[in-house]
């Protein structure tokens, strides 16, 4: 028994006996292996934990600060226009819209879908949404619904909870209490576009408009914008993953735009707007001793509110397409045949030239010949105005006289002349929508229609036709010049700059020369002649006269179209085949100190038409704009001052029928 159970415990032959030390010394190296191993793993995270916590702190909390941190840019505050009075032309209304963080919104589009029913959202909302988008930097909150009324902030305050990246702020929008009265003038302000932005950083101004919606686009305000926009400030804030502002950490307030006093008297505007009601045409007024503007009007006009807030296209294609022509300022960039207003500015070319004298005299049988032709040149006058001088000639607007002159002088000497007194050329007034006309010389005509110049084309020049074309502020300017004995005062409109702690006056960038060496008696013929035009019983303003002061004026009737040899018939033409009426004056005589162009489009004679508005015009400047400014020269014509009749309540006169 003993025996089997020794041979059962017995190893089998090929059965291998546990070596226990074996086993430990296995466990142990396998021990030491997966110690080794875990704190290799441990090592790593030490040293990675070492790099994200002391070595690369600083790093990693600039980005953790990146993302709960921003600046955010404060716009500031556009500068105000005013009047020369102080009253406000521009200002800026406090409205409240909705305003979305596009990159801190989930679903975008369903977003702005939601939003029509919430808040009225309009296509047009939503497309403007999309174009300053494209501009406006990441994680800049974004006008959405603009001029949100207290039902709309209502509904969207009880589902602002849906709508986390949005929010109702209140925001400034530029406001023209006078509104289509200073259109052309002040311009307006609109949304800032792709090109705007274009040129904003080829000029490193972009960084200053973060946060800006608007700009100055016409007008006023894009020639001063600069002065207008001010400086943007800043905003250092801490947001929450939702976009929300949680606290304000500190700020850099910005700079408000400077203000502007403009010359121009907004009752004068007002004033003589409603004179030319019905009527396309402009008036420019001056004051003579500096060519200040203090009103300039353009008819028919527009609101230029409609621009403010973006206009619809409906609204902007019925501008365009209104045969009006509305959107274009008459005033400065209106281009017509000076026609007879220039008569006096040839009669000082002529006797500083030496062609005339005062007393040179030539016969007007109606008709002035081109010497060695048979080419015939009427006057406007059929029958003539007989032995006529250069004072004659003014007064009753004698085109054979001035013919003759410009036959005598030439048209290099006439080009040079008339630059002299500002035509051809931009005036310098603080707009850039000015057209500098054309005063056509020998290059003109070679570069235009590429002919050589003939001596039949200086004759119509010689009264304000041919080639000539010409602003109503050019001619308002040259009456300036002529006024002041040749000095050269630039039109403007900017009285001063009101900056935060300062005020700057306008001060006149001398663009061009005064005109020089005329001597006075040769600036008094043509004045005397003016004089005549209102005050003469032969003169072709009278309806310009009869006021408590003494005026001095020229009119003028400008050919819309040649008649090529045929009569003049307004009946059988078209309205706006009719002829312009010009007239110019300025007063009181002895003591200048209003200066009036004014045309009236396709209203016939100058003397008939154009005049009784300018006497109105310079009534009212006087009595009123100008008050203040000393006595004014009595005249023996007393009459009161009248209420404004405007222009289309003017019957139509033509040259048959009246003096020009």
């Amino acid at each position: 028994m003993f025996g089997k159970l020794v041979k059962l415990m017995s190893p089998k032959p090929n059965e291998k006996v546990r070596n226990g030390q074996a086993e430990s010394n296995l466990f142990i190296r396998r021990a030491v292996i997966a110690f080794i191993g875990v704190l290799a793993l441990t090592g790593v995270l030490l040293a990675n934990l070492y790099h994200l916590q002391i070595s690369s702190y600083e790093d990693y909390q600039t980005r953790s600060n990146g993302n709960r941190i921003k600046l955010l840019p404060v716009p500031p505050t556009r500068g105000l226009i005013y009047d020369r009075n102080g009253k406000v032309l521009a200002e800026n209304i406090t409205y409240f819209g909705l305003f979305i963080v596009p990159e801190k919104t989930q679903d975008l589009e369903q977003t702005l879908v939601e939003l029509k029913s919430i808040v009225g959202l309009t296509d047009d909302d939503i497309e403007n949404f999309h174009k300053e988008k494209k501009l406006a930097s990441r994680y800049t909150p974004i006008l959405l619904k603009a001029d949100m009324n207290e039902e709309q902030i209502a509904r969207f305050a009880v589902n602002q909870y849906r709508f986390p990246s949005l929010d109702v702020q209140a925001y400034y929008k530029r406001n023209y209490p006078y509104g289509e009265t200073l259109t052309h003038i002040l311009g307006y302000v609109a949304k800032i576009n792709e090109k705007d932005k274009k040129k904003l950083q080829e000029d490193g101004k972009f960084g200053n408009y973060a946060g800006s919606h608007d700009m100055g686009k016409l007008g006023i305000e894009k020639y001063y914008e600069d002065q207008l926009h001010g400086q943007a400030g800043f905003e250092e804030v801490e947001i929450n993953n939702r976009g929300k502002v949680i606290r304000k950490l500190r700020d850099q307030e910005g700079m408000a735009g400077s203000s502007l006093r403009l010359t121009i008297d907004i009752e004068l505007q007002q004033y003589v707007q409603d004179l030319l009601k019905g009527q396309k045409g402009s008036v420019v007024v001056l004051d003579a001793r500096d060519s200040s503007v203090l009103a300039m009007v353009t008819s028919p006009s527009y609101d230029n509110n409609l621009f403010v807030g973006g206009i619809s296209g409906k609204d902007y294609k019925a501008l365009l397409e209104d045969p009006a022509r509305p959107l274009y300022s008459r005033a400065t960039q209106g281009t017509y045949p000076p026609a007879s207003t220039v008569k006096p500015f040839y009669a000082v070319m002529g006797l500083a030239e030496g062609k005339i004298t005062p007393n040179t005299t030539v016969f007007d049988p109606g008709f002035w010949i081109l010497p060695g032709t048979t080419q015939r040149y009427r006057d406007w006058k059929k029958s003539g105005h007989g032995s006529t001088n250069v004072n004659k000639a003014i007064t009753e607007s004698s085109d054979t006289f001035f013919y003759q002159l410009a036959y005598d002088t030439g048209i290099d000497k006439m080009a040079e002349w008339m630059t002299k007194f500002g035509f051809g050329q931009k005036t310098g007034i603080d707009l850039f929508e000015e057209s500098a006309g054309v005063y056509p010389t020998r290059d003109w005509k070679r570069a235009r229609y590429k002919k050589l110049w003939v001596q039949g084309d200086t004759i119509p020049v010689g009264i304000g036709q041919g080639y000539w074309i010409a602003t109503p502020l050019q001619v308002a300017k040259a009456l300036a010049v002529l006024v002041n004995n040749g000095r050269v005062n630039t039109p403007h409109l900017m009285k001063e700059i009101i900056h935060a702690n300062s005020v700057e006056l306008y001060k006149d960038p001398l663009l061009y020369e005064d005109i020089t060496g005329v001597p006075e008696r040769f600036w008094n013929v043509a004045k005397l002649g003016m004089y005549n035009v209102i005050n003469a019983g032969n003169g072709t303003g009278k309806k310009a006269g009869g006021s408590f002061y003494r005026a001095a004026g020229k009119s003028g009737t400008a050919q819309v179209f040649n008649l090529k040899g045929g009569k003049y018939d307004k009946n059988a033409l078209k309205k706006e085949l009719h002829d312009h009426a010009w007239f110019i004056a300025y007063a009181p005589y002895d003591n200048p100190k209003v200066v009036v162009a004014t045309i009236l489009e396709n209203a016939g004679g100058g003397g008939a038409n154009a005049a009784p508005v300018v006497r109105q015009v310079m009534d009212f400047a006087l009595t009123h704009t100008l008050k203040n400014e000393g006595n004014l020269q009595s005249s023996p014509q007393n009459s009161p001052i009248v209420s404004p009749v405007p222009a289309s309540s003017v019957p139509e006169t033509t040259k048959e029928n009246v003096n020009e």
